[in-house]
């Protein structure tokens, strides 16, 4: 069972000409971190709200474990979640550790000693020193560090689901990217259910394993990075993630998108078996390969089983990648 799922979910403000949400379905598994990726105005804030009700839907349902979140009570829903914004929203007359266990004691039933060590474990898995930083206050730290609080405090309670809006949108480009990976490294552990928007590209590649792009308030496509890469729904989709773009066509597509079965004659080695490149490998450091190794071919073989399942030369990349372009135009919306 789908951890979040949207049958239908539509929004329509009054008086509006368009609906900010129409028609949206799609599920999200439970461990999964789905990016809702999408210009400016295209329904992805509003409908990541819906989910806990801070904005509520006009038809549709929205399903969390198989019940729909307008039966519950909004308060006790909320609290099921953490949810981080841009703006972090700490609060500037409460020190980090007050801020962060908040949660715990709306929540109730937490002791102070325990609420002290759960502080101290959440600033350490944010990768900062609690001894250092459980006594400040927001203002004496950096914006970095005020989103990792507030990433913190999310977790405070240690909720299934994680909202998170735009949450590294204000920080410079070298602090968002050190939060990217703090947020994988985190996630490798925690294993929560992520809903994140982002207007982002490369932020939703990095961190998403589905993606759901937007725009106008539908769902264009719903896939992984790297089927939204080698199968665009649309023309949008494919100018948004630059599916014609070809370092990202080699940064994210599998080795086994360019594989072939057979080598020609001009490519095979004089002798022995080609290089061997894992199946799991992209196709820029299989192309990597070839080039270090100064060969025609690499054999793909599969990393469980170690058998061979197929051959890749810079011409079947080459192949791949020229090809990719005309997919666009005999695909539909996916819906």
């Amino acid at each position: 069972m789908a951890e979040i799922a949207f049958r239908h979910v539509s929004k329509q403000y009054q008086n509006a000409s368009q609906a900010a949400v129409d028609d949206v379905t799609f599920e999200v598994e439970k461990g999964e971190t789905c990016m809702l990726l999408g210009t400016s105005g295209s329904g992805k804030t509003t409908l990541l709200r819906m989910v806990n009700r801070l904005i509520e839907p006009t038809s549709g349902e929205i399903l969390i474990d198989g019940r729909d979140i307008l039966k519950e009570n909004p308060i006790e829903l909320r609290r099921r979640m953490g949810y981080v914004i841009q703006q972090v929203g700490l609060f500037p007359h409460m020190t980090i550790a007050e801020n962060i266990r908040v949660p715990e004691e709306i929540s109730g039933g937490w002791t102070k000693q325990q609420m002290r060590a759960r502080v101290d474990e959440l600033l350490m898995l944010v990768g900062l020193d609690p001894t250092e930083y459980r006594s400040r206050y927001p203002r004496q730290l950096s914006g970095g560090q005020q989103q990792r609080v507030g990433l913190a405090r999310a977790l405070a309670t240690n909720p299934a689901i994680l909202l998170m809006d735009e949450p590294f949108g204000a920080l410079d480009a070298i602090t968002r990217e050190h939060m990217q990976e703090e947020l994988l490294n985190i996630q490798r552990g925690v294993r929560k259910t992520i809903l994140f928007v982002t207007h982002d590209v490369e932020e939703a590649f990095r961190l998403g394993d589905k993606i759901a792009v937007m725009s106008e308030g539908q769902l264009m496509q719903v896939g992984s990075p790297i089927e939204l890469l080698a199968h665009p729904a649309n023309t949008f989709v494919s100018r948004l993630v630059g599916a014609d773009n070809i370092l990202r066509q080699l940064e994210y597509l599998p080795v086994t998108i360019a594989m072939v079965q057979e080598l020609n004659p001009d490519a095979a080695p004089v002798s022995g078996e080609p290089p061997r490149c894992p199946s799991t490998a992209t196709l820029l450091r299989a192309m990597l390969m070839l080039i270090e190794k100064n060969v025609t071919a690499l054999s793909i073989y599969d990393e469980e089983s170690g058998r061979i399942i197929g051959y890749i030369t810079l011409s079947s990349i080459n192949h791949e990648i020229t090809k990719s372009g005309g997919r666009v135009k005999s695909e539909t919306v996916v819906q």
